[in-house]
């Protein structure tokens, strides 16, 4: 394993996940609710493993010719972050907001994974990124398949870190106005990413 390329792939990846975006708010939140972390996390790093590997092998090419792949996926990504930061923000104001970190688990395994798929697959820039930008940096690497395992390797560190890590935060959810807050958060957090996947 060539350790430089293995580096040199695991920043990058890192780097280009580590900003909060509407898919790291999803993660975060169901690790402060602790629900369904684990199949989370792994679908999100699982879907991150197969867009790296897609780009490393040079699908980034494909979508470069054909940019409408990624128009499609820009309306359907506004869309869905419209939808679920209104969602949000209504959740934010309800007076009978009663979630607790401790609290019984009000989301099924499949609403969560199917909100996950749609954070993770109808984010365009998320093909940018992963098709495109890892695609293309790949090609500098004496090894692609080092630096492929090392972006995948980010993925993975990242979000088991995010779901697991958020428990740290459970004295402060202790209470059912700081998730009045973190709903309204999240939900301004959605339209402004909508508005900015808008206008990009």
């Amino acid at each position: 394993m060539n350790i430089t390329d293995y580096s040199s792939g695991f920043l990058l990846g890192l780097s280009l996940i580590i900003a909060i975006g509407s898919q790291n708010a999803f993660v975060l939140k169901q690790g402060l609710k602790r629900e369904h972390i684990f199949f989370v996390c792994l679908f999100c790093a699982v879907s991150d493993a197969l867009l790296i590997s897609a780009g490393v092998g040079g699908f980034g090419a494909v979508t470069a010719r054909y940019p409408q792949v990624v128009n499609i996926a820009k309306v359907a990504g506004v869309i869905f972050l419209l939808g679920y930061g209104l969602q949000s923000l209504y959740a934010s104001m309800r007076l009978s907001h009663s979630l607790t970190v401790d609290g019984q688990v009000v989301t099924s395994l499949k609403k969560a994974l199917l909100l996950c798929f749609g954070f993770t697959w109808l984010n365009p820039h998320v093909y940018l990124d992963t098709l495109v930008l890892v695609g293309m940096v790949s090609t500098g690497a004496s090894s692609k398949l080092a630096f492929a395992v090392g972006a995948v390797s980010a993925s993975f560190f990242f979000f088991f870190a995010l779901g697991y890590g958020a428990r740290l935060l459970k004295p402060l959810f202790a209470k059912p106005k700081a998730w009045n807050i973190l709903d309204a958060l999240v939900g301004i957090l959605m339209l402004y990413l909508a508005w900015h996947l808008y206008q990009s």
